[in-house]
């Protein structure tokens, strides 16, 4: 990775470096790709590498000591997978792995660190990542607790489609499960649902988004906080402003 290839770079972050900036973490980077259910970190288990994705996403998934799960937040190409980091931390009690296969760049976690030191701008644009994606976070614990599940379907997809560029969004009922925390029947209703609404297509393994705006209307404000945020603070989010 040169320096020069980091500012057309799908990634956010990296993409929005200075040419200094880029110079400092271009010969640390190296270029990583990842499949469905690739592990980026374990709960209590040192992160060791942080990945800034240029295509698939990852999600973030909170886990209880007897096994309970349910996703919280994704990151792709608008941020870095390893937010704990951020904060000067290696350990967290979160899970993460690629929910869409992708690829991008890999860093050591003490690399990434050290430069936070070294340069402001770095800390700064992800210090706003890091803002940005509790925002997400905390908008998902609002979602579950406030909107219907068709409604959280619909900010799913739509967050999903924001990370993926296509209108075909590889998932499982499995996943969409745990992402939206309901049982598997639940999610088959609610897919349904937004059939009848002809906002999507379904087929094994696959959602394909046919009405985008039929899916923001489904959705309300549900959606579009983080996205908004994203845009807010200079790192271009796709959501409605």
């Amino acid at each position: 990775m040169t320096p020069s290839q980091l500012s057309s770079t799908p990634n956010r972050l990296l993409a929005s470096l200075s040419p200094a900036d880029s110079e400092l973490l271009a010969p640390h980077l190296k270029p990583v790709e990842f499949k469905v259910r690739h592990v980026f970190f374990r709960p209590n288990t040192p992160i060791e590498v942080v990945v800034f994705p240029e295509s698939g996403f990852a999600s973030v998934v909170a886990i209880t000591e007897k096994g309970h799960s349910l996703e919280v937040g994704i990151i792709g190409r608008e941020g870095v997978i390893g937010v704990p980091v951020i904060f000067g931390q290696t350990l967290t009690p979160y899970d993460s792995y690629a929910q869409v296969a992708g690829a991008g760049f890999e860093i050591k976690a003490d690399i990434l660190w050290t430069a936070m030191q070294q340069s402001w701008p770095i800390a700064d644009v992800l210090l706003k990542f890091a803002y940005t994606f509790l925002i997400q976070v905390t908008h998902s614990a609002l979602a579950l607790s406030r909107f219907s599940i068709e409604q959280r379907l619909a900010r799913w997809l739509l967050m999903a489609q924001d990370r993926v560029d296509s209108d075909e969004v590889p998932l499982t009922h499995e996943f969409l499960s745990m992402m939206l925390g309901t049982r598997r029947a639940s999610v088959t209703d609610a897919l349904h649902l937004l059939e009848q609404h002809h906002t999507i297509s379904t087929k094994r393994s696959c959602i394909s988004i046919l009405d985008r705006p039929g899916l923001e209307e489904i959705a309300g404000d549900c959606y579009g906080l983080s996205e908004s945020e994203l845009a807010r603070v200079g790192l271009q989010g796709k959501g409605p402003a």
